[in-house]
């Protein structure tokens, strides 16, 4: 399963949803990898260099910042942003890096790493540019993240085939998951905690309109079904969120998983 064609898709418009969610929870990763200024910081999975502003910020003028993603479409975003700051950005394979043994004192992946066709030899990778003694961490979603899981329980039903795909999201979200793939990746004092926030929508409408756009990327799968069953799969849903219905909009209790390993 390649992920590259959904994401150079989204790039378009990976900001207008999944950017804001960058600035509420990467500060938890920041804190349990310990960014301080002047490190030397790989940020795997960079996107639209979101990620990597917060971490220049917090590196500061001292600090040296390589943003990586194997998306194109992604990264000429991102350097559309970079601007004046010190970020570097590389087309770059996160499971075959093309940097030095022990070259960064940190390795950080902000919701990328359940993407990895192999999230294990990823970190591995990880491992192997880390200095001794260097930190990786990871932040990805748990399984607790309705706006998201609603939808891909709708869509499987129709797209039985997909559903590795569907479900990519939170294939580490577990803490067990998260753990395990830190261990088998060779890092030690691994550590794995629950942050949460909650997701606010305006209305219903507005949800759908992250979906249909393709900015909550498993939206672009109802292009692979009839308008008919993609009015249903609206209609499902608009019943099933009512749930989450707080005055005039939605709230959704959303779970990350920050992991972080010692090399």
């Amino acid at each position: 399963m390649s992920l590259q064609p959904t994401f150079d898709r989204t790039s378009a418009v990976y900001d207008s949803f999944m950017g804001r969610w960058t600035h509420v929870f990467l500060p938890a990763l920041l804190r349990a990898a310990e960014i301080v200024p002047g490190q030397r910081v790989l940020d795997l999975a960079t996107g639209t260099g979101e990620s990597a502003l917060r971490v220049a910020e917090a590196l500061g003028s001292r600090g040296s910042l390589i943003g990586a993603d194997f998306s194109l479409s992604m990264l000429r975003r991102a350097q559309g942003k970079a601007g004046g700051k010190s970020i570097r950005l590389v087309a770059a394979d996160a499971q075959s890096l093309p940097c030095r043994d022990a070259a960064f004192d940190r390795v950080v992946c902000q919701l990328g790493l359940m993407f990895f066709s192999d999230p294990v030899a990823g970190v591995r990778e990880a491992r192997r540019v880390l200095r001794p003694s260097g930190r990786f961490g990871a932040l990805v979603w748990s399984e607790r993240m309705p706006w998201a899981s609603l939808l891909a329980e709708e869509l499987v039903a129709h797209l039985p085939a997909r559903r590795a795909e569907l479900f990519v999201s939170v294939s580490l979200g577990t803490p067990l998951r998260l753990e395990r793939a830190l261990r088998d990746g060779g890092l030690r004092e691994v550590r794995v905690t629950t942050h949460t926030q909650m997701m606010e929508f305006a209305s219903f409408d507005a949800y759908w309109s992250h979906v249909e756009d393709g900015s909550i990327r498993i939206g672009q799968m109802l292009r692979d079904v009839p308008a008919g069953t993609a009015a249903a799969i609206r209609d499902r849903l608009r019943n099933r969120m009512a749930a989450f219905a707080a005055g005039i909009g939605l709230v959704l209790p959303t779970d990350v998983l920050v992991g972080v390993g010692t090399k």
